[in-house]
């Protein structure tokens, strides 16, 4: 039996979701045509656009459809950082945080590379925190050459969840729009984008049990956007292409259900994962849990472990039939240590030994007590093999 505990890279699909998915995908149709058949899909869509909007709180035309959460950050620091100086005034600095996603950094660092951006990394202490005082006195002394502030709701890999009220509120000091990737957040704690007073922000279908390939940009009313993708103008002409009905169905029902079911699965993945945390630490004093301290997401327990290699362990705990993560699935068979932990201060040796596990739907304490069985015999072959990357 396999025992999966890497719902942060993706959830199962849903049953309930994968009908309704299938349901859609036999209706005939462009959204965009204007006879009955076109407009029948289009009715499909913009229920979904408004479905997705109440669970994120939002106004329904401030949904942008995307394909996915990669997409959707793109579009958030690209777009934002082109308009902002497409005016008189130039704006290069972007300011973020060397624990955000490869989704955000890369895009950062393509407008560095090929636009002439600045990145300013706001300094992160040991528990994933950034610097609040060092963040509104740059902004305090910078502000008039800032374009925008990318910080994202919650760490994909650690799990801390920042302050995203306080970094708005230091911002709107300056009328310095904030984007933030929420793909980790939603879903799992409680996001409103109306009472965060964001100008953007991403989520993703396939972390809440929606189907890989959907995802969305909230984009408030106020705020503009200079597309990546140009042709038919659709999603307030800031996404062309055919909007696809049948995922943006399935993605408002899994958005939806999670929740709805939010408050009952807080509680419940909480003592599992409070259980996890307390059963490995127990087992082992190589094992540290990261950022302990902090305000975490209530699924999510990493660790890293003296003198043993990430992937080692996720190779010895898979021969076994458990599956976790070193971090982003995105960065799979990368070599070299978490960058966001070295940018928590870790050295790259601490850096190197760490293991993501995270807990959702299907979770059960059966799976609790087939990790923590597992553990021991993969800790000892790792110990003996150590750092290897």
């Amino acid at each position: 039996m396999t025992v999966y505990l890497d719902y942060a890279a993706t959830a199962p699909l849903r049953k309930e979701v994968f009908e309704c998915y299938a349901e859609h995908l036999q209706n005939l149709g462009n959204p965009s045509s204007v006879h009955s058949t076109g407009q029948k899909i289009r009715r499909a869509l913009e229920e979904a656009r408004e479905s997705v909007a109440r669970s994120v709180d939002c106004n329904r035309s401030e949904v942008i459809f995307t394909a996915g959460g990669t997409e959707s950050d793109n579009l958030a620091i690209k777009g934002l950082y082109w308009q902002r100086n497409s005016e008189e005034i130039v704006r290069p600095l972007i300011v973020s945080s060397g624990t955000e996603h490869h989704a955000s950094i890369d895009p950062m660092e393509w407008l560095q590379n090929h636009d002439g951006a600045e990145i300013v990394w706001l300094p992160v202490d040991y528990q994933g925190i950034i610097d609040f005082d060092f963040f509104e006195k740059f902004l305090e002394e910078n502000h008039q050459r800032v374009a925008l502030v990318n910080l994202m709701w919650a760490n994909n890999e650690t799990g801390v969840v920042t302050d995203m009220a306080k970094v708005v509120a230091i911002a709107k000091k300056f009328d310095i729009p904030v984007h933030s990737d929420a793909i980790a957040a939603f879903g799992h704690i409680p996001v409103s984008f109306s009472n965060s007073g964001l100008s953007t922000m991403s989520i993703s279908a396939h972390k809440v049990g929606g189907p890989v390939g959907a995802g969305a940009l909230i984009v408030s009313r106020s705020t503009k956007l200079v597309s990546i993708i140009h042709g038919g103008g659709q999603e307030r002409g800031m996404r062309s292409g055919t909007m696809n009905a049948p995922v943006a169905k399935a993605f408002a029902l899994a958005a939806e259900l999670a929740v709805a079911e939010l408050e009952t699965e807080t509680k419940r993945l909480s003592a599992l994962r409070d259980r996890l945390v307390q059963g490995v630490l127990a087992l082992s004093p190589l094992a540290h849990h990261t950022a302990r301290d902090s305000k975490r997401m209530p699924h999510n327990a990493h660790f890293t472990f003296e003198g043993c290699s990430g992937d080692s362990l996720l190779f010895l705990l898979d021969q076994q039939g458990v599956c976790v993560s070193v971090g982003s699935a995105c960065q799979a068979g990368v070599n070299g240590p978490s960058h966001v932990l070295v940018a928590m201060g870790r050295t790259e040796r601490e850096a190197l030994g760490c293991i993501r596990m995270t807990l959702g739907k299907e979770s059960t304490d059966a799976d609790i007590d087939a990790v923590l069985a597992a553990l021991p015999k993969a800790l000892d072959g790792a110990a003996r093999a150590g750092l290897t990357s």
